[in-house]
């Protein structure tokens, strides 16, 4: 017999940890290779994490609701064959403290650097239980233990973790509310959740007319990463309208014969991200991110598609090299990650390394949007509703008034690097690309 790791793979560059939701299999089980163990929860999407083995499940070091480090061993599957075992390699970083700078009020400065600190992780599990039974991670205790808050305060503070579970994001808004509150009021009367900013006014107290609703684990983060982003990024947002009567006729003579070839349907959306792949290659300085005070350029294309769950929820999948695609693989691409968003069969890459996102706001009937940068991207184009009008219609011959398609383009970018004279020029790029559409391409 002998023994092999299963590791919480690593699900994109910016994911260092995910929250255990419930195990698949017990101890003691047969699991064939790629079968699902356990579910699993990042700050980005919800997967699976499957064995790369046949066997038995011989050992579960971690419980469900621990938050565990991304590369650390998870579980043990015993296979038959083989006289050797080999030892579970788990590493165990020493328990120091962790210094919370003092004049970081909200803790911002420790959040920035909270990656590059060593959690410890053992066998036992990676958090410790206090006496009622609540899990307390060592960077929580050592945080806590550095400023000062009691074990009692612990057990007061509400946790916006998987279960309740207290967060590194809700001690540290704890803190500056405890420095502020009086020493004789306990943790259990000063509001404390990782959203709630030390300035904001007490809750108002609710009579039988109104109803609480409850933020679920996704609709946290996406309000955490808006306001993250507002913060990171002074917005400016440019607009243009353009005249897509001929891309409109195009899909219009199009779609029955693509629809009855291809077994799907043929949108606006890859249209989109193609005119939006040319303004790149155009003005590839909108295709960067901002590393402190240098500008990392990216050399891939590719292009996230903000996509509304059944939930109501935001979810934002990445067509990877959107520039080696043409319009017919961009098709393929969008309706095939569109429909496995609104399934929740995502994989955790498909959401991971956008260079550029496309919101279309036109879809709920709207004229035109100010988006929110999806960080660490600069810039984000939002899509109108596209309506007939009347438009003056120049020519050689003399000026006539007819009836076009037209829509409103906005763009939202980052005015740390992206100037007015970039972004205004970008935009108007991609309207002139929508409007020059071919109405005799051959799809």
């Amino acid at each position: 017999m002998a023994n092999i790791d299963i590791i919480l793979p690593k699900m994109g560059e910016s994911v260092t940890d995910a929250t255990i939701l419930k195990w698949l299999k017990k101890e003691g089980d047969k699991v064939e290779a790629d079968e699902p163990l356990a579910e699993i929860a990042t700050d980005k999407v919800d997967s699976e994490v499957p064995s790369t083995t046949s066997g038995i499940l011989k050992k579960r070091l971690f419980e469900e609701g621990q938050v565990v480090q991304v590369g650390s061993v998870i579980a043990v599957i015993e296979t038959p064959g083989g006289s050797e075992i080999r030892p579970v390699p788990v590493t165990v970083a020493e328990d120091k403290p962790v210094a919370v700078p003092a004049d970081t009020p909200n803790g911002s400065a420790f959040r920035a650097n909270a990656a590059a600190v060593s959690l410890p992780v053992s066998p036992a599990g990676y958090s410790k239980r206090s006496q009622s039974g609540r899990f307390y991670s060592p960077l929580v205790r050592n945080i806590a233990r550095q400023e000062g808050v009691s074990m009692q305060d612990l057990e007061n503070i509400p946790g916006s973790g998987e279960g309740g579970r207290l967060t590194k994001k809700d001690i540290l808004a704890f803190i500056p509310l405890k420095k502020q509150a009086s020493p004789q009021v306990p943790a259990s009367a000063v509001s404390s959740p990782a959203l709630t900013p030390p300035s904001v006014v007490p809750s108002p107290v609710l009579s039988g007319e109104h109803e609480i609703v409850e933020m679920d684990r996704m609709r946290k983060l996406i309000a955490e990463h808006m306001v993250m982003s507002k913060h990171t990024s002074p917005h400016v947002t440019s607009f243009v309208e353009a005249d897509v009567t001929g891309m409109v006729t195009w899909r219009e003579k199009v779609k029955a014969e693509f629809e009855k070839r291809e077994k799907e349907k043929i949108t606006f959306t890859p249209i989109f991200i193609e005119a939006v792949v040319k303004a790149i290659r155009d003005f590839p300085m909108i295709n960067v991110s901002i590393d402190g005070s240098r500008i990392i350029v990216k050399r891939n294309i590719n292009i996230g598609m903000a996509t509304a769950l059944p939930s109501g929820n935001l979810i934002v999948p990445v067509i990877k090299k959107a520039d080696h695609l043409n319009l017919l693989g961009l098709t393929r691409t969008v309706n095939d990650l569109a429909s496995r968003a609104r399934a929740n069969k995502l994989k955790p890459d498909e959401i991971q390394d956008g260079t550029f996102t496309i919101t279309n706001v036109g879809t709920f009937g709207n004229l035109m949007g100010t988006p929110i940068i999806n960080q660490p991207q600069v810039a984000i184009l939002a899509t109108g509703s596209i309506k007939k009008k009347p438009v003056v219609i120049e020519s050689p011959e003399g000026d006539t008034i007819g009836i076009r398609h037209m829509m409103f383009l906005s763009l939202s970018y980052d005015h740390r690097v992206v100037d007015g004279a970039l972004g205004g020029s970008f935009l108007r790029r991609i309207a002139d690309y929508l409007e020059k559409f071919d109405v005799n391409r051959i799809l």
